[in-house]
């Protein structure tokens, strides 16, 4: 580590990739630990900066969704992984996802060329000495070595759930005399692939799914773990019940083949629509690689491929990359963490991203942006900042840092990702959802602005 560094950052996931840019941008010196490619993670497929290990969609572009909105918030506060993102993007429907391969290498470029990072390839086991500056920003795959030392420091034991990445498919092998192109509602252009299901494919499906061996998982203790259920495995989503994957991921409604007739003729619509459509999301900016959207499967890679290949379009499906599923560590931050993002305790230690218990890439990205920010601002010796509660971004830190957990809370803190129901009540009542979430949006983006022209120097 360079001794002119003033501010240390572990780990250059979503979170350390935004944290170190606001850091440098700043103009204060930054030492970026990375461990991989020395040492690999069970998620991650290459070594550089800002790797999406799950899928490649940030969440629904529209600011009056919560995912859009904390995006747009994100925009106005210069985030370089969103205006990235913005930059690399493909097809998605009404939805913000990348090329991540393209995505990752131009963070890592970016940052590897910035005269105030300092990178260094290197695993740390134990947090860094009081007086220096640092950010844990490791995320849920941070090492084991690590995760004990900062449980031993915090005197809690560390909480994980289980999370889950969905197969890629190569787009020539899938068969387009099933699949057609279309987006739910035809909501924006026809960006995804559909492979519909007739009542007797689902069935056999959802067996086929019920019967495959699933990998082992270590450490896994099906009494005290846990998954994501905003992420779940689809063969989890199987055993719930016989119609779970057609009200998740499966979901037919809103999709229509116009090869099926006229969408307007009820009775016709009726016969004729799909008991279940699977739908795979564009991959690259070429079209070559298809994401299956929401078969994130914890299957052996042999049963991912024999099962998967029983969804008709997809009997010569050739599988880029199959689905994993890894340990998620986070930790108790409402009994550890300021709204700053600091540490109770220990004022220039700071946690960003998922480690903190917030959920999706924007939510990473937007503690990265906090923590870096707040870094800086204590290296140039100033006060560190909060964003207002009516924003998404305030509001997510304000529920890592706040959260009302009590021993009677059925299991303890859980990560959150981004939604309106964080959100301080509107000063009227409105009834009408849209309308609701559209007055969301206006009075956070309206505070977000108030706050940066009164903070800006």
């Amino acid at each position: 580590m360079s001794c002119s560094t003033q501010v240390l950052i572990i780990g250059a996931g979503l979170a350390g990739t935004e944290a170190a840019w606001q850091v440098a941008s700043a103009g204060v010196r930054v030492t970026l630990l990375e461990m991989r490619p020395n040492k690999r993670s069970p998620a991650h497929h290459s070594s550089d900066f800002a790797e999406l290990v799950c899928s490649n969609s940030f969440g629904a572009l529209s600011s009056d969704r919560a995912s859009g909105l904390l995006q747009e918030e994100l925009r106005q506060l210069n985030s370089l992984v969103i205006n990235t993102a913005d930059k690399h993007s493909v097809p998605a429907g009404g939805a913000l996802a990348v090329d991540r391969e393209r995505f990752s290498k131009v963070l890592t470029k970016k940052l590897c060329s910035h005269p105030l990072i300092e990178v260094h390839r290197k695993e740390l086991n134990k947090l860094p000495e009081e007086s220096q500056i640092t950010i844990i920003a490791t995320g849920p795959l941070t090492s084991s070595d690590l995760a004990e030392d900062i449980a031993l420091f915090t005197g809690l034991s560390s909480c994980h759930f289980y999370d889950a990445a969905s197969p890629i498919v190569e787009g020539e092998s899938i068969n387009h005399a099933i699949g057609f192109r279309a987006s739910r509602y035809d909501k924006g252009e026809a960006d995804y692939i559909n492979l519909p299901l007739n009542k007797s494919q689902y069935i056999l499906f959802r067996n086929e799914l019920l019967n495959a061996q699933q990998a082992e998982l270590k450490d896994f203790d099906k009494e005290k773990s846990r998954f994501f259920e905003g992420c779940l495995p689809i063969e989890e989503l199987a055993r719930r019940g016989e119609e779970t994957m057609r009200f998740g991921p499966l979901k037919p409604k809103g999709i229509w083949d116009p090869r099926w007739g006229d969408l307007n003729d009820k009775e016709n619509r009726l016969a004729k629509r799909a008991h279940a459509i699977v739908q795979l999301r564009q991959e690259d900016r070429e079209g070559k690689l298809w994401n299956m959207v929401g078969f994130q499967t914890n299957l052996k890679w042999g049963e991912q491929s024999r099962v998967f290949k029983k969804i008709p379009g997809l009997e010569d499906a050739s599988f880029i990359r199959f689905g994993v599923m890894h340990r998620n560590t986070f930790l108790e931050s409402p009994k550890l963490l300021n709204p700053t993002l600091q540490f109770f305790k220990r004022p220039k230690l700071l946690a960003a991203g998922q480690i903190t218990g917030t959920e999706g890439y924007a939510a990473a990205v937007a503690g990265g942006w906090l923590a870096g920010t707040n870094a800086a601002l204590i290296a140039l010796g100033k006060a560190p900042i909060t964003l207002p509660e009516t924003t998404i971004i305030g509001a997510l830190t304000h529920f890592v840092s706040n959260a009302n957990i009590t021993s009677k809370t059925k299991g303890g803190f859980q990560p959150m990702p981004a939604n309106f129901g964080l959100l301080p009540n509107l000063s009227e009542r409105i009834r009408d959802k849209r309308k609701r979430y559209s007055a969301y949006r206006d009075r956070s983006l309206k505070d977000l602005t108030n706050f940066l022209i009164t903070n800006t120097e």
